[in-house]
């Protein structure tokens, strides 16, 4: 168990998400922010001077060389992934990172090895996980209300987002960068996935400069139990809004995801009970906290960075299958 009153924590990465998880790491005193670091040097010193301490880095390297961190916080791009958790985890830090962990199974796995050779906790940053309502789906499946049979989710958007979120060399793609949370909730929800069957496709932003990704895509997930997963996504909804709502049935539930309510409706009683969940939890919050009380107790966080490894290779089993218009084992 870590005695330290308060831990050392870096940010590496100063980008738009990391100034979420920078207003969100001042909440907890646990936490002292005493690096940045950043390939553009400004950013780090937007973030230095925004938050009034800690050093500037324009090389991880020297900055875990330097700096003694306790957990470090990685809001790279997905192109940028290099050695970063290798380093980190040799040098004894705790890790959150964003989503998702790199653009390729094989640097994945390493990232996997690496931190459990040196025994580091680690959260991947699949906020869905602590949406409000899912720790109680958790309990009722744990008493019987069981296995899931279908999710159905959707992510929905209408945006040219950065320039490298266009080219699927830089992102990954729109599966990859944003739809992998619904994937993730799926698989956290439903269980081990068994097969993966996908289509894509750019219909939209043809004539758009260096647009390598998909604008559409359907997937279709089959679990070991049985059950199915249903994933729609696109960038062709509506401009300047975000939408991701979901729904998962099991033996005896019924469970959704705004927008609107978010309720979960017991099914196998007499009647159909509906009880609401409050869906405006702050998500980001929940992951740090989680992080903290898996250093603290030594215990485990709810998406160690093997979980996230797990559902990047669904993702990648699903572009896979987009390529070659053929179901991918897993």
């Amino acid at each position: 168990m870590s005695a330290k009153k308060t831990l050392r924590m870096g940010l590496l990465g100063c980008g738009g998400i990391a100034n979420r998880h920078a207003k969100t790491l001042v909440q907890i005193p646990e936490y002292e922010l005493v690096a940045w670091c950043d390939v553009v040097r400004p950013n780090a010193e937007r973030f230095q001077q925004e938050y009034g301490k800690g050093e500037v880095f324009t090389d991880y390297h020297e900055m875990f060389a330097k700096s003694d961190l306790d957990v470090v916080t990685i809001c790279m791009p997905p192109f940028a992934h290099d050695d970063e958790v290798e380093v980190a985890a040799k040098a004894g830090a705790h890790i959150l990172i964003e989503k998702p962990i790199s653009l390729t199974n094989a640097q994945a796995q390493r990232m996997v090895k690496a931190v459990e050779t040196h025994k580091v906790k680690t959260q991947v940053g699949f906020m869905s996980r602590f949406l409000g309502g899912v720790e109680r789906i958790r309990e009722l499946l744990a008493s019987g209300k069981g296995p899931g049979i279908q999710y159905v989710g959707r992510y929905f958007c209408n945006s040219l987002h950065s320039p490298w979120w266009r080219m699927k060399d830089k992102s990954g793609g729109q599966l990859v960068e944003q739809i992998i949370h619904q994937v993730d909730l799926c698989r956290f929800l439903m269980g081990k996935p068994r097969q993966v069957f996908a289509y894509t496709g750019n219909l939209a932003h043809k004539d758009v400069e260096n647009y390598t990704v998909e604008d559409v895509s359907g997937t279709v997930i089959r679990f070991e139990s049985g059950g199915i997963g249903v994933i729609s996504g696109t960038n062709c909804a509506i401009p300047g809004k975000w939408l991701a709502p979901s729904t998962f049935v099991a033996k005896g539930l019924v469970a959704d995801w705004g927008p609107g309510a978010n309720t979960i409706t017991v099914t196998d009683g007499k009647e159909p009970v509906t009880e609401p969940f409050e869906g405006g939890n702050d998500t980001n919050l929940a992951q740090h906290l989680d992080l903290l009380k898996a250093i603290r107790e030594e215990g485990a966080t709810r998406t160690p960075m093997s979980e996230g490894a797990a559902t990047q290779a669904l993702v990648v089993a699903a572009y896979q299958s987009a390529e070659t218009g053929k179901p991918v084992d897993l």
